[in-house]
């Protein structure tokens, strides 16, 4: 894939690009929205913040945040019944696309590590390699 001329000093492809900027914005995500106050009643207000705060930046065509905040411990009572937001709440998916080249990222809670874990979901278009492999019927195996 030639290189892509861009913000980058770096002679990037764009698809490269869109990597490290989707690391960008779900590691923006999860360091600046942690600990702020919600309620199952607030959350899908504070999502959706979420959302069009991270729509605004650079190549990002798409943002779905589900916030669940039952995910966390109990919540105080009265004036302090609320719980702070943590990562076991967070399920945010970015896309972002420049041309023809698409990253779908994700920051979701795997129990199963214990831990808030952001990963590349899908990038398109598929690599000519990629497109071969599957075409020899290798389809249905996926990567951890």
């Amino acid at each position: 894939m030639p290189a892509h001329r861009s913000i980058h000093r770096a002679r990037l492809t764009r698809r490269e690009a869109l990597l490290f900027e989707a690391g960008v914005k779900l590691g923006g995500v999860f360091h600046q929205y942690l600990g702020i106050p919600v309620t199952p009643r607030t959350a899908p207000g504070v999502a959706r913040t979420i959302e069009r705060a991270v729509g605004l930046q650079p190549y990002v065509t798409e943002v779905r945040v589900r916030i669940s905040p039952g995910r966390a411990g109990p919540a105080g009572r009265g004036a302090f019944g609320y719980r702070y937001l943590t990562a076991e709440m967070l399920d945010v998916t970015v896309h972002l696309k420049d041309g023809p080249d698409l990253v779908v990222a994700r920051l979701s809670h795997r129990v199963d590590l214990r831990y808030p874990l952001m990963r590349v979901e899908r990038v398109e278009p598929r690599s000519p390699r990629r497109s071969a492999t599957r075409a020899r019927g290798t389809r249905g195996t996926r990567r951890p």
